[in-house]
């Protein structure tokens, strides 16, 4: 890390002082307008816990949903203040505004150790904008700005990168939270110096949405296995006939090129399981990958798969996996994805470290109940991926550098 973290703080440099975290708290509701999902909420907890005992006064911004700059009654953050009170078992208050009079004296009311979530910064058009006004307004909300938002990290949003801006300017800190250290020292980690043998694990519906991991992946790994609807391209690539599998024809000839230039390295699925229709009770059966039917469409790896990547899991010292093999979401096309998950619990057990790139991927472990079965889940779809492809990440670069002090 080679920025300034909640860790390289003491409990002077908190205590009493209004410290806006960045959150994210973009978590699914249910019919009932509550949480459904708590687990972006739980994984920011060490942080919040952390702060409350070094006396701080803690200000939480996240975003929720797609608002486009209107006050969406069904997208509003008071649900979430509720579960988090729930889950911190300390009260948790909310308030309906995000910046302005309202929100700047709710700031100044905290006492020591207390907590408050503002409303929705997308119901304020001026967020995804990083507009410098709004910046401005967020950083007169606090003393010290804590990003602890992975998840929304590759945006450059008023809330991430232009309010660590504005308090960096004036003197103050913008530092990473636990959660965003966490996430950073895994996913670089895993990047940077792993420990080999190292196995990335693709998946996912295209191949076009992954081209940029798969380029700064294939010199890092050891091997590279590739699943779901993306493993089509590469078999048509290969002259294959793939029936009416979901295939990206204007990048079938990047995959030939990426597969001469991989050799070994990058792994195709055997076997594969079809199907006439993409639908939960469709007449299912496996044949090989290099002979799927006309009418027919793959829709999960097949057992052979499932077993050759299994024990590519098992050997290696490192994996990472982003993307699930089949149509994880319908009971006869998620076993590819449920093998790969139950191997990298096992790998786990075996002293591996195992990073889940967040999405689907930490969504069918959570189905699953292997969440915390593996070294760490990444809370960042869109975020991991532009990590992984070598991105900066706005938020973090926003963020104080190490040589920085506290003023």
């Amino acid at each position: 890390m080679n920025k300034v973290t909640l860790d390289d703080l003491s409990d002077d440099d908190l205590r009493g002082r209004r410290i806006l975290v960045r959150v994210d708290y973009n978590a699914p509701l249910d019919d009932r307008l509550e949480v459904a999902d708590d687990s972006r909420i739980r994984a920011t907890l060490p942080t919040l816990r952390r702060l409350i005992e070094m006396g701080a006064r803690i200000v939480l911004v996240a975003h929720f949903g797609r608002p486009k700059g209107k006050r969406v009654p069904e997208m509003s953050l008071r649900p979430v203040a509720n579960r988090l009170s729930d889950l911190l078992g300390e009260p948790v208050r909310f308030v309906e505004s995000t910046t302005g009079r309202d929100a700047i004296a709710a700031t100044r009311e905290l006492a020591d150790g207390e907590v408050i979530l503002l409303e929705n910064t997308r119901y304020d058009a001026r967020e995804e904008a990083n507009d410098p006004e709004m910046s401005a307004e967020l950083a007169e909300l606090c003393d010290l700005y804590v990003n602890d938002a992975f998840g929304a990290a590759h945006r450059a949003h008023a809330s991430t990168a232009g309010v660590a801006d504005r308090v960096r300017e004036r003197g103050g800190l913008a530092v990473a939270g636990l959660l965003m250290k966490r996430e950073l020292e895994y996913l670089g980690g895993a990047l940077e110096s792993p420990a080999r043998p190292f196995v990335a694990i693709l998946g996912g519906a295209k191949i076009s949405g992954k081209i940029d991991v798969i380029e700064a992946l294939l010199p890092k790994t050891d091997r590279l296995l590739i699943g779901g609807a993306m493993a089509n391209t590469f078999l048509r690539a290969l002259g294959y006939e793939t029936g009416s599998s979901l295939v990206e024809d204007d990048r079938v000839d990047m995959a030939a090129s990426l597969l001469d230039r991989s050799g070994d390295q990058l792994t195709l699925p055997d076997d594969v399981i079809i199907a006439r229709k993409m639908e939960a009770a469709a007449e299912t059966r496996v044949v090989p990958s290099h002979q799927i039917p006309a009418g027919r469409m793959a829709l999960d790896v097949g057992p052979a798969t499932v077993t050759r990547y299994a024990e590519a899991v098992r050997s290696a010292r490192t994996v990472l996996w982003n993307g699930p093999m089949g149509v994880a979401e319908i009971p006869e096309f998620r076993h590819g994805t449920e093998g790969v998950a139950r191997a990298l619990v096992e790998a786990t057990r075996l002293g591996a470290v195992t990073v889940v790139g967040g999405g689907d991927s930490a969504a069918a472990l959570l189905e699953l109940g292997l969440q915390d079965q593996v070294s760490h889940v990444s809370t960042g779809g869109g975020a991991s991926l532009e990590f992984l492809e070598g991105k900066a990440l706005p938020g973090v670069d926003a963020l104080s550098a190490a040589n920085e002090s506290v003023s």
